[in-house]
This record gives structure tokens, C-alpha cells and sequence, in this order.
């Protein structure tokens, strides 16, 4: 059966269509977040078969899988890559309504140019020829990123990371720029195990004995001017319980001191070290000219039985409901002061928090650069037709949705670049909507700059690539 998604795909009015196809379809890729990695870009890397690239981490299926009554042996256990693959066609007719559906299908036409609906029946052809055109080289990872028009990818790096991948290609000239992006949790959560074994591995790195807190300051200073030598233009931070405790340097230092012993620290002292060692990476964030990315308001790990065997970013997590407003405004505030607040984008997984971030978003606007402060696109659980339409709606509503930067993956699938078509063509749908409603003009040129911006040129100029 021919699947439904025509050239005119969520496009509902003849406006949408018309700026869809006439100035958003071919427009180039700026993702400047995702969880792709550089070795196989390097590596040109060519995927075993379709289960090893769209199965291989992808959670996101894993948990439809699961809720589809799927024995973990045939989402994360030993079975084949076909028993596997086997397994998601018998899930994918009952996600009616999940972005999977819709993910799924554009993915095989996209790439593979299977037309076709994607079930029990059909999955043995489609196992074959799409794992006969994976074998060439146009779905290789370079080829996809050059068929996608992808310009500029931000992959998700420790601050420990040597970056050898990205600085070799670089070196070699590729002509799709990948840089890094800093995301320092493993620093900040010092109250995690895996704390102490991170700052001596970060010691090791910046060729120095981390014995007090300037030197563990010292050191991630140095990290973050490798990062800035090697192209990074953002940071990221997933907190998924915002932090503010005000503190002096010498608290924070005694503090250290006691967690480098093995001491028991407080809620408060946990509190107190985050925020003070998260203003001075603002800071420095801020001499960069990075972009701080913080993503807010999940709850991981939630099944602990399923956690210790298979450990984080399995499948697990949801969204979180705890209160950000106070705390996230103290933050900011306390860089603004300063004339130190970077260039910032907030997400929220909660889409509770969306006036929130929208509205604190608006506090702390400059000159700098046009909506240097950011309320992120839909995210996670929100990156559906719905969640991408309501945080539009929130920011055209409290803020300014034309100096909107757009859409990105967050993905570890070199397949998920179709979610910038699945975002421009649900935009130009509700601009086009609102032309239709009489809510704005049928002014072309201006909705076509509109489109332009939010889907490229935004992002292009606010991390300055």
C-alpha cells in the first residue's frame, strides 16, 4: 500500500504549500544539536543493515516497542538484527498518532524511496532493499549529511574528549563543519560516583594534579579554550533540577575539599557548588562567544530494575514536574549583572514550562545578537505536530518567533534529518493557518523571510558559522 505522505504532507492551505516548496524544502541544514558520532563521520561509515541504523540506540522506538508488549530480548537483548527489525514493523501500525509514524515513513521514501507502508507483510522486502541500498555508496553517513544539505552539525562532547575526530576532519577539508559542543555534566553532579574518577581523568587531560577547587577551575578553563580552539561554538547542560544557592568562593572550595576526602555533603553544599562552578563556565561562555545550551525538566533512570541492567539513555526516562521560575531567574540575573550572561537557549522537556521560559527569556534580551536569549524548540517528548506547534504559538505569543533559531535533532541517527522537513512543513502550516484565520497578512515576501530565518539564517547568525 502507498504510504500517505504526498508532496503536500501537513500542508492544509494552498499558503503553506506555497512556502513550503518555494522557500523551505531546499533551504540547507544547521543542526546544531545532536548526538552523532564523529568517528563515523570521519570513517565514512556504511551502516550493516537497516536495524543497525535505525535500531541500533534509537529509544525512542525502544519505548514504543516495549509499550507494544515487545520482549526486551528483541529491543535490546541478542536476537538479530532481522528478528529486530521484525519486531518494530509489528509495532509501527499501532503508533497512529506518535511522530514515530510519521518519522518512519519519511525516512524510507527519503532515503531509501520506498513508498510503501511499513508492516509485518511488507518488512521482509523492505528488510531486503533497504538493506541492499545501504551497501552503496549514497547512504553512506558523508553522503546522507551531503543529500540532507546539512551544513553545520553540533555533536555532544565531554570536556575530557581529545576531539581527535573532528580536528582530522578538519585537517582533511570536509566540507560539512562539525564542531563540538562542551556539556560538562559530569563536573557539576558532584554528589554522582562517577565524579572523582571524572576530575582525575580531567587532571590527566589538562596535565595537572586537581588537589583543590581553583585547580579543578584551572583545569576546566583550559578545556574550555581547547574546545573554543577546535570550533565549538555552544555548551549544553542537561539539568534536570534547576539549582541556585548563592555562595562564596571559599564555601565552594571547602566544600570540594570534603567531596575529594570522601565526606558526606548536604543538599545545600551540593546546591552551592553547582551554582557557583555553573556561573563560572557562564563566564567563560560568555568570553567565548559560545552559545549555553540548558536543557531542563526530565526525570531519569525512573525504572531502577531495568536502569541496572542496562544502564542510562535507554529508554526510561520521562518528564519531570518541579518548579524552575525563581531559581532559573536568580541564575541568569546573577551573569546579567555581571555583563556576563552568554548567549543562552532554554528548553524545557515540561510543556508546563513553556510561558515560563518565554516569558524569562524576554528579561534578559541585549543588542548583542537579535533573540540572544532563547526559548528552545520542542523537545523529547514534545517533538510532536502538537508540542512544535504549541512552542511556537508561546513564543510568537510572549516573544518574538522571528528571531526564532529553529529546529535541531538531538539525535544519534543519521537518519533523523528529516525532522527539519517534519518541522518546516508543520511552520509553514501554521503561518500558513494564520493567514487563512486573517491573523497576519498574505504578504509573501515577509512570510517567506519569516520561513528563511527560523529555518536557516537564524541559526546561522546566532552561532556565528
Amino acid at each position: 500500500m502507498k504510504t500517505f505522505i504526498t508532496d503536500d504532507f501537513l500542508l492544509y492551505n494552498e499558503t503553506a504549500k506555497e512556502l513550503y516548496h518555494n522557500t523551505a524544502k531546499d533551504l540547507p541544514i544547521i543542526d546544531y544539536h545532536n548526538h552523532l558520532k564523529q568517528d563515523e563521520i570521519l570513517q565514512d561509515k556504511k551502516f550493516d543493515d537497516i536495524a543497525d541504523i535505525w535500531l541500533g540506540g534509537d529509544h525512542y522506538k525502544w519505548r514504543a516497542m516495549r509499550a507494544n508488549g515487545i520482549h526486551e530480548d528483541y529491543i535490546t537483548g541478542n536476537k538479530s538484527g532481522y528478528e529486530k527489525f521484525m519486531k518494530w514493523a509489528e509495532t509501527v501500525p499501532n503508533t497512529f498518532g506518535n511522530p514515530l509514524y510519521h518519522w518512519t515513513h519519511l525516512e524510507l521514501l527519503r532515503y531509501f524511496d520506498i513508498d510503501e507502508l511499513l508492516d509485518e507483510k511488507s518488512a521482509p522486502a523492505i528488510w531486503e532493499e533497504t538493506n541492499r541500498k545501504l551497501q552503496t555508496p549514497e547512504l553512506s553517513v558523508r553522503s546522507l549529511l551531503k543529500k540532507d544539505k546539512v551544513e553545520f552539525v553540533g555533536t555532544t562532547d565531554d570536556p575530557t574528549d581529545s576531539l581527535e575526530h573532528h580536528i582530522a576532519l578538519k585537517e582533511e577539508g570536509f566540507d560539512i563543519t562539525v564542531s563540538p559542543s562542551f556539556r560538562p555534566d559530569k563536573g557539576l553532579f558532584i554528589e554522582r560516583e562517577e565524579f572523582l574518577p571524572w576530575v582525575e581523568k580531567l587532571g590527566e587531560v589538562t596535565d595537572s594534579s586537581i588537589e583543590n577547587y581553583d585547580a579543578f577551575l584551572t583545569a576546566f578553563e583550559k578545556r574550555v579554550n581547547y574546545f573554543d580552539e577546535h570550533g565549538c561554538k555552544s555548551s549544553d547542560h542537561g539539568l534536570d533540577v534547576f539549582f541556585y544557592k548563592e555562595a562564596r568562593k571559599e564555601e565552594v572550595e571547602k566544600i570540594f575539599t570534603k567531596r575529594l576526602n570522601g565526606e558526606p555533603l548536604s543538599e545545600v553544599e551540593i546546591e552551592k557548588f553547582k551554582t557557583y562552578t555553573l556561573l563560572f563556565l557562564g563566564e567563560l561562555y560568555a568570553e567565548k562567544g559560545w552559545a549555553m545550551q540548558l536543557h531542563l525538566g526530565a526525570i531519569r533512570n525512573n525504572n531502577k530494575r531495568m536502569f541496572k541492567l542496562l544502564g542510562p539513555d535507554t529508554g526510561f526516562d520521562s518528564i519531570g514536574d518541579l518548579l524552575i521560575a525563581d531559581k532559573l531567574s536568580n541564575f541568569l540575573g546573577a551573569l546579567s549583572e555581571n555583563d556576563k550572561l552568554p548567549k543562552t537557549i532554554l528548553y524545557s522537556l515540561n510543556a508546563k514550562d513553556y510561558d515560563v521560559l518565554a516569558s524569562m527569556a524576554g528579561n534578559f534580551q541585549s543588542d548583542e545578537v537579535p533573540g540572544k536569549v532563547q526559548f528552545g524548540t520542542a523537545w523529547w517528548f514534545n517533538d510532536t505536530i502538537d508540542g512544535m506547534e504549541d512552542q511556537m504559538k508561546t513564543l510568537a505569543n510572549i516573544g518574538l518567533i522571528s528571531n526564532f533559531i529553529g529546529m535541531l535533532t538531538d539525535s544519534r541517527s543519521f537518519l533523523s534529518f528529516t525532522r527539519h522537513e517534519y518541522f518546516r512543513r508543520i511552520l509553514c502550516n501554521l503561518l500558513g493557518t494564520w493567514v487563512e484565520e486573517h491573523k497576519v497578512p498574505k504578504d509573501m515576501e515577509l512570510l517567506e523571510k519569516y520561513v528563511r530565518n527560523i529555518c536557516y539564517e537564524n541559526a546561522k547568525r546566532y552561532f556565528s558559522i
